[in-house]
């Protein structure tokens, strides 16, 4: 696949989820991509190799999210954590197209981390970090916490409950929709919203489940609805 090509895909994409992404941003979601073809040969960031295969499962995948945390968001400076981030998908997307929004992404690996590192620099991105850890030792607070791929709802929640504020929202990135996982979660979280997203060039199911904290009361009472 040619540069062109890959310039008019993204172009069509950017387009077909209505967002505001410039021609400057566009060329960086690129050179990323281009980044981790080459550090994949070496230390094996993902498993997806295929340019092709990279460009909608990678990039257009996570695109699809930014216009759901933007009305999340409102606009507003954030803090993002990114949990499991790997390669940096989507915090390091989120980065390039939300300047609004400072992201750490954190993995247990230290090349994904480092990987992260570089991107930032490469890409000249002062609101992206790579944080290499487990999230359950991280300080912060946090107003988004997102994943994808990374565990099921109840984990996903319990392993970063003590670094989302009181206000916040965790974005979970999923398939199909995960009921069962939904079912499991502590008691001191709930979902808000279930939110269906339509990948360009994509046809397989994506969802982000918007999960919250409960209030105090009813997180020690018990839900007194349905």
């Amino acid at each position: 696949m040619s540069t062109s090509q890959q310039e008019g895909r993204l172009r069509s994409a950017v387009e077909a989820l209505a967002l505001q992404v410039d021609a400057a941003r566009q060329a960086k979601l690129l050179t990323y991509l281009d980044l981790l073809a080459k550090w994949n040969k070496v230390y094996n960031l993902t498993a997806v190799r295929d340019a092709d295969e990279m460009l909608v499962q990678h990039l257009f995948d996570s695109l699809a999210v930014l216009q759901p945390l933007r009305a999340q968001t409102q606009g507003r400076p954030v803090r993002l954590l990114d949990v499991g981030s790997g390669a940096g998908l989507p915090g390091v997307v989120i980065a390039v197209c939300c300047p609004e929004i400072q992201v750490e992404c954190v993995d247990t690996v230290g090349k994904k981390a480092a990987f992260i590192q570089q991107a930032a620099a490469q890409l000249q991105l002062p609101n992206l970090r790579g944080v290499h850890d487990r999230v359950e030792h991280l300080s912060g607070q946090y107003d988004v916490i997102s994943s994808r791929a990374f565990a099921s709802l109840p984990d996903f929640v319990a392993w970063s409950e003590h670094a989302l504020t009181q206000k916040g929202v965790w974005m979970a990135m999923k398939g199909k929709r995960p009921d069962a996982e939904a079912a499991e979660l502590p008691p001191g979280a709930e979902v808000f919203h279930v939110e269906q997203l339509q990948v360009p060039e994509l046809a397989a199911e994506r969802c982000i489940v918007w999960m919250r904290k409960r209030p105090r009361e009813e997180s020690t009472t018990g839900p007194t609805g349905a």
